[in-house]
């Protein structure tokens, strides 16, 4: 625990003119982490002075910017099995005091409406046609046609309150929920899109890596094939790559969604969000 009185005098000595005064008071407040923002927060509010409160809302994003990097770093060192996880992480990014546990009673909300009505003896098509009724008609999710660059689309939070998303957060929030109903759901990485695919796991076929078919979470749910994928790849002159016709993992998607992110801000001129998510792209290298 932090003494509130020795943090409550350090917050005093930031607006010191002495630059290692300020310096060193900085590195103190830094070392404190999350435990020293409510204290930050409650000093912003009283500080009249611009330079005082430019100091105190710069060393509360430091603190949360290096609990995102250290909670990045622990997910992936962890195995990234989670992707849950993973997503909210990058959530706490641009929302670091959002209810996390809001954002999963969301998922569990639509994940009960979809086992509610869910047949035992269904066949493959037959649970996505349903998850597909459940997520886009009754829950109303569409992908985001109008503001496709904003990157809010990329926040899981804010596209479960929305119910607009791009590409790869619907087949995010689709595959967390298909997984959780044991719906054998996955995402493929596919360059310039980002699409799921239904494993049958009983199934053995080398060429085919025990795919069904694939999903569009954009599109509504569309099922597609293979030949499907094998001419979106012709149309963008690419050549054949596994890597484009199969499952990818939890970090790949992640780094997706950072790129992703990285290319919204960019849109929008915001260099220090570019180069901060390119920090944490680097911690998934």
């Amino acid at each position: 625990m932090i003494n509130p009185i020795e943090v409550n005098s350090l917050i005093r000595l930031l607006d010191d003119p002495d630059i290692e005064i300020y310096e060193h008071v900085h590195q103190k407040l830094l070392s404190y982490g999350m435990e020293a923002v409510e204290y930050l927060e409650s000093a912003w509010e009283q500080a009249f002075d611009p330079i005082q409160q430019d100091r105190l809302a710069n060393l509360v994003h430091e603190i949360q910017f290096d609990t995102v990097k250290n909670d990045l770093k622990l997910w992936h060192q962890g195995g990234a099995f989670d992707l849950l996880q993973g997503i909210l992480v990058i959530n706490r990014y641009q929302y670091p005091d959002l209810d996390e546990q809001k954002v999963i009673n969301q998922i569990e909300a639509i994940k009960r409406d979809i086992w509610i009505q869910m047949m035992n003896e269904a066949s493959p098509a037959e649970q996505v046609k349903l998850i597909n009724y459940i997520f886009y008609n009754i829950h109303g999710f569409s992908g985001n046609t109008t503001n496709h660059q904003d990157p809010q689309n990329s926040y899981i939070s804010q596209v479960l309150d929305t119910r607009r998303g791009n590409q790869i957060s619907l087949a995010i929030i689709y595959s967390i929920i298909a997984q959780k109903l044991d719906i054998p759901v996955y995402g493929v990485n596919l360059p310039q899109h980002f699409i799921l695919a239904y494993l049958d796991e009983t199934q053995q076929s080398e060429f085919e890596g025990g795919i069904l078919f694939y999903i569009n979470a954009f599109n509504k749910g569309l099922i597609f094939g293979r030949r499907d994928v094998d001419m979106f790849l012709k149309q963008l002159n690419l050549n054949f790559d596994k890597q484009f016709y199969e499952p990818c993992s939890n970090t790949d998607i992640i780094k997706r969604v950072i790129r992703n992110l990285v290319s919204s801000y960019e849109h929008l001129g915001s260099t220090e969000k570019v180069n901060e998510l390119n920090e944490l792209l680097k911690i998934l290298v």
